[in-house]
């Protein structure tokens, strides 16, 4: 990667819903500084998966759920970053991934794409802040 292209920064689903929940207080102002920042240098990441599960979660299980027409256009937004499409390959992968590391097979998902993509930083809760899983690193923008 040259200077001008930073290497890209994978994003988990529940960062980016921290960023449009307006029940999150603190989490939601540190989840819109991470994107922000992201957004700035042209180094988000996710996947498919990532993109399906911040859709439903948006507009099903927030304490107030978005309406799909102001989903959609997030989506679309989002799918601007470097986005990955896992393939049966990458299922196998997240197999290995999930018995290595003893993680949620879903988990093993989210690393594997963040694998494909050449992501060396995971961004998310869900997984142990500082932990490194094949080469991605674990980072919690809410720990400390």
């Amino acid at each position: 990667m040259t200077a001008e292209t930073p290497r890209p920064e994978f994003v988990d689903t529940n960062v980016l819903v921290y960023a449009f929940d307006t029940s999150a207080g603190e989490k939601r102002a540190r989840a819109q500084a991470l994107l922000e920042r992201l957004w700035q240098a042209g180094g988000g990441a996710l996947s498919v998966q990532v993109l399906q599960e911040f859709y439903v979660t948006l507009t099903r299980k927030l304490a107030k759920p978005l309406p799909p027409e102001i989903a959609r256009p997030l989506i679309a937004d989002l799918s601007t970053w470097k986005t990955y499409s896992p393939t049966p390959q990458d299922v196998l992968a997240a197999i290995d991934l999930q018995q290595s590391y003893s993680l949620s097979f879903w988990d093993a998902m989210i690393i594997q794409s963040a694998l494909a993509l050449g992501c060396e930083r995971l961004w998310s809760e869900d997984l142990s802040h500082g932990q490194t899983y094949a080469g991605v690193q674990v980072l919690n923008p809410f720990a400390g």
